[in-house]
């Protein structure tokens, strides 16, 4: 994809801005297991993916700061990077977001130009909005020489989104976005961001995305009320053991003892933490052993509790999985991403893709009227320069 439209954003930076630009890949991603574990220091299992935005960018010797969205057809201009503030444009903010923490960590970000664009799909959960962060911010590390590893590059864009964007997401998408490797998957833990990697091999099956066509529109607020609600879980539990200092050192036992205090909703918040970083760590297990039906099996207990204890999934995602679990040649499928809409993941044998596809499709249009989206996608390298 990168090799098709960078010549484009590349012509259309010379065309506006008359000098020759970086130009930057940075992919979505996907997370097989551990979804809303990252914030409560838990596991995920993400890969990066070849669905990307790409950028093309330059210092411009002055003080402006011209943002160009070439997909909306859209611009964005401020006139001194030296006052960089949140304004009206929500897709300039991503981008302003990074300028600003890269400042906030003393470095001097000087006027710079941005083209944009790609092929993440936006409001389906593949994390549009961290790969913008990430690309621009690998971007600006190149051209400044600041010389900062991608580790710290991901937590200036997750910090961008955080005070830019109004959504206190985890360290997941960025880190995907920016660590990835082609061909694997990757464990991070959330609490010591140690990450270790594990193949995946996508001739005996194949990562299928179905899209339900439903913006996530309640995903930032309800994101941010789950958030809430962990937390009040884990002040609950630190009362009585003071260990506990996030849900990733709770216990299903004790919870158990404290559901009185916890109440019902925030006692299945908690316990679908729980339940979930324990299955991210059975599911790398099953794929050591190449056992991707065990792999499966994981998937849809992650769906269950993200539709019933966690409560941040919707008729048509529950009715995409259902569809999945009757055809043939389907290891698992679950909702992923913040909630409320977006896309499920589904692990498809490969000669059963195209039957699975279809299925799915007469399915949902059955029921809901319109046929899903589906996008079949490989796992890639992180972000990089484009050549």
């Amino acid at each position: 994809m990168s090799a098709s439209l960078a010549p484009a954003l590349r012509a259309e930076f010379l065309r506006r801005f008359g000098y020759a630009p970086l130009l930057v890949r940075a992919p979505g991603r996907v997370n097989l297991i551990g979804e809303h574990t990252d914030y409560n220091q838990g596991f995920v299992l993400p890969a990066a993916i070849d669905r990307e935005i790409v950028f093309a960018v330059g210092l411009n010797g002055g003080p402006r700061i011209r943002l160009v969205a070439h997909d909306l057809r859209e611009e964005a201009e401020l006139p001194n990077s030296a006052s960089i503030s949140p304004g009206p444009t929500p897709w300039a903010n991503y981008l302003l977001g990074v300028a600003a923490q890269l400042q906030a960590r003393g470095h001097a970000v000087p006027g710079f130009d941005c083209v944009f664009g790609g092929n993440v799909p936006l409001g389906a959960g593949l994390s549009s909005s961290a790969a913008v962060e990430c690309g621009l911010a690998f971007a600006l590390n190149e051209l400044l020489h600041l010389h900062l590893d991608r580790l710290t590059l991901a937590r200036v864009a997750q910090l961008a989104e955080h005070t830019y964007a109004g959504v206190l997401c985890g360290l997941m998408d960025q880190f995907a976005s920016l660590h990835g490797r082609a061909g694997q998957v990757v464990r991070l833990d959330c609490r010591s961001l140690d990450y270790e990697y594990f193949p995946f091999d996508t001739q005996a099956c194949r990562i299928v995305l179905c899209n339900s066509g439903v913006k996530h529109r309640l995903a930032s607020s309800e994101y941010n009320l789950r958030r809430q609600e962990c937390e009040r879980g884990v002040a609950v539990l630190q009362a009585h053991y003071p260990a506990v200092a996030s849900l990733r050192d709770a216990t299903l036992a004790q919870l158990d003892a404290r559901r009185a205090a916890l109440g019902d909703v925030v006692y299945r918040r908690c316990a679908y933490v729980v339940r979930e970083n324990a299955r991210v760590e059975a599911a790398c297990r099953h794929l050591v052993a190449g056992d991707l039906p065990a792999f499966g099996r994981e998937m849809y207990a992650s769906h269950a509790g993200l539709r019933d204890d966690y409560e941040v999934s919707c008729a048509e995602l529950d009715a995409l999985v259902e569809a999945a679990r009757g055809q043939p040649g389907v290891f698992g499928a679950r909702m992923m991403g913040g909630g409320f809409g977006g896309c499920t993941i589904n692990l498809v044998a490969p000669a059963q893709v195209e039957g699975f596809i279809a299925a799915v499709g007469a399915a949902y249009r059955q029921q809901f009227g319109v046929v899903p989206e589906t996008y079949q996608t490989t796992i890639v390298a992180g972000v990089s320069l484009v050549d």
